[in-house]
C-alpha cells in the first residue's frame, strides 16, 4: 500500500487498483502553452489595421490550429479577428465563430425596373418601417407574427441549456439585430450573362438584408465560451480563443446548437424577404444567402478533415454564390466563389470598417453624414453616426484585393435603408 500512495503511477494498469492509483494523481494542468506560429495568407494586406494582424499571428500558435488566412475587409474584434478563417483539427471556437452565430446576407431579385426606385420611395420606405423590426424591444407582436419550423426543432429540449431560449427565439423571429445590420431596397445590376441565378443581363429592383440570430446565438456563444475557458485555459492573449473538443460533450452540443442558431438566422431572413414580397406583390426571379461567424467541417487540399470557422468571412467554394456588401453609398457584390485553396475557400464578408464605432462617434458629426447621404440620394431610416458610410473601407479596393477568390456576377447599389431606431 505504501508502494501504491508513493507510485501512483505503477499501478495505472494494475487489474485491481488502476482505479485508486488514477485517483491519487494530480488532476491534469488545463494550462495550455501556444506552439510556434504557422503561416497563413493575407489578402489586401495594405488594407488591414496591425490589431486584426496580431490576432490572426495569436489564433495561428494554437496547437489546434492547421491552417488559417486573413480576409482583406479583416479589423479587430473579439478572439479571432473580423475576416479571419482559422482551420483546427478536431476543435471548435465559439469565439473564432462570433457572437451572432450564422450572421447573413440575403438577397431578392424582383422583376421591376430601377425607375420604381425613384417613382415610388415613399411607397418603400413605408414597406420597411411596416414589415420589418430592430433590436431587443421592437419585435411583431401577437397577431402580427409567423411560424416556422425551426422553433419545433428537437435541440430545444434535447440540450439543456437551450430549454428557456425557446421563448426568446420565438419573439424575436423575422426581427433584425441592431449595429450594422440593415434592411434595404436597391438596384441589382446582372452583368455575366453566364450567371447561376438564371436572370438576364440588366437592371431589376432588389432587396439586400443582413442579420443573425439574434438573442439565441448570443446566449449560446457565452455560454459555451465559458465552458471552453474552463477547460482551455490559454496565455491572456488568446484567452477568447480557447476551444472545445468535438469528442467532448460539451462540444458536441454547442456543435448542434451553432446549427441550430445558424438555421434560425436564415429563417429570419426568409421571414423578412417573404414579408416584404408579399407587401411588394411580386414574387422574386431569384435569392442568394450566404452566411458567416460559423463554423463548417471541410477537407483541405491535402485530404485531412478540418473545422473551419469563417467569423466575417464569405464561403467561397468553387461555384458557391454570395453577396459581398459595400456600405450605404457604395455598391455590394453578387459573387461566386472560385474554391481558392490559400484562402480557404473564402472571401470577405464586407468592405470591412476603417473607423472603430468609438472613434467614427468621435469624428463624424450628424449633421455630416446626413448630408453626404442626401449627396448620394441615400434615404435612411434609423442608423447613427457609427455606421456611417465614411467609417468603412472602399469596397473596390476590398474587391480589388481578392479578384483571385470570387467571381462578379453583379451588384447591388443601396437606395432605401433601413437600421433600427428612426421610427
Amino acid at each position: 500500500m505504501q508502494h501504491l500512495l508513493a507510485n501512483p503511477n505503477d499501478y495505472l494498469t494494475h487489474l485491481d487498483w488502476s482505479h485508486t492509483a488514477a485517483a491519487l494523481l494530480p488532476p491534469p494542468s488545463r494550462h495550455i502553452a501556444l506552439a510556434e506560429r504557422k503561416p497563413y495568407a493575407l489578402f489586401g494586406a495594405e488594407h488591414i489595421d496591425q490589431g486584426a494582424i496580431h490576432q490572426m499571428e495569436t489564433a495561428m500558435k494554437l496547437p489546434v490550429t492547421v491552417a488559417g488566412a486573413l480576409m482583406p475587409d479583416a479589423h479587430h474584434g473579439y478572439g479571432l479577428p473580423i475576416g479571419g478563417v482559422l482551420a483546427t483539427d478536431n476543435a471548435v471556437i465559439p469565439y473564432a465563430v462570433g457572437v451572432d452565430i450564422g450572421c447573413r446576407m440575403a438577397l431578392s431579385v424582383f422583376a421591376l425596373p430601377p425607375k420604381h426606385l425613384e417613382q415610388r420611395v415613399q411607397e418603400l420606405r413605408k414597406l420597411l418601417i411596416d414589415n420589418t423590426r430592430f433590436g431587443n424591444r421592437d419585435v411583431f407582436r401577437h397577431g402580427q407574427k409567423l411560424d416556422h419550423a425551426v422553433l419545433d426543432r428537437a435541440e430545444f429540449q434535447e440540450i439543456s441549456f437551450l430549454r428557456n431560449k425557446l421563448d426568446t427565439a420565438a419573439t424575436q423571429i423575422g426581427s433584425s439585430g441592431g449595429g450594422n445590420h440593415f434592411v434595404e431596397w436597391g438596384m441589382v445590376d446582372i452583368l455575366d450573362p453566364a450567371n447561376e441565378l438564371g436572370v438576364p443581363v440588366g437592371q431589376y429592383l432588389g432587396l439586400l438584408s443582413h442579420s443573425g440570430s439574434r438573442g439565441l446565438g448570443a446566449s449560446i456563444a457565452n455560454h459555451y465560451t465559458k465552458l471552453a475557458k474552463d477547460v482551455c485555459q490559454l496565455p491572456s492573449e488568446a484567452q477568447h480563443l480557447a476551444w472545445l473538443s468535438l469528442e467532448s460533450e460539451a462540444g458536441q452540443e454547442y456543435w448542434a446548437a451553432m446549427n441550430l442558431a445558424g438555421d434560425y438566422a436564415s429563417a429570419c431572413h426568409h421571414q423578412i424577404h417573404q414579408r416584404l414580397a408579399k407587401a411588394l406583390g411580386e414574387r422574386p426571379l431569384a435569392k442568394v444567402e450566404n452566411h458567416h461567424n460559423f463554423a463548417w467541417k471541410e477537407r483541405l487540399a491535402t485530404g485531412q478533415e478540418v473545422v473551419v470557422h469563417r467569423k466575417g468571412a464569405t464561403p467561397a467554394g468553387a461555384g458557391v454564390l454570395g453577396v459581398i456588401p459595400g456600405s450605404m453609398t457604395a455598391p455590394g457584390f453578387i459573387v461566386r466563389g472560385r474554391g481558392e485553396a490559400t484562402s480557404l475557400a473564402s472571401a470577405s464578408h464586407g468592405a470591412g470598417r476603417a473607423m472603430s464605432r468609438t472613434r467614427a462617434k468621435q469624428e463624424l458629426g450628424e449633421a455630416d453624414v446626413r448630408r453626404y447621404l442626401q449627396q448620394h440620394h441615400i434615404e435612411l431610416i434609423g442608423g447613427g453616426v457609427d455606421e456611417a458610410p465614411q467609417a468603412y473601407k472602399d469596397i473596390h479596393a476590398v474587391m480589388a484585393s481578392q479578384h483571385d477568390l470570387v467571381d462578379v456576377l453583379g451588384t447591388f447599389t443601396p437606395r432605401i435603408v433601413r437600421m433600427e431606431g428612426g421610427v
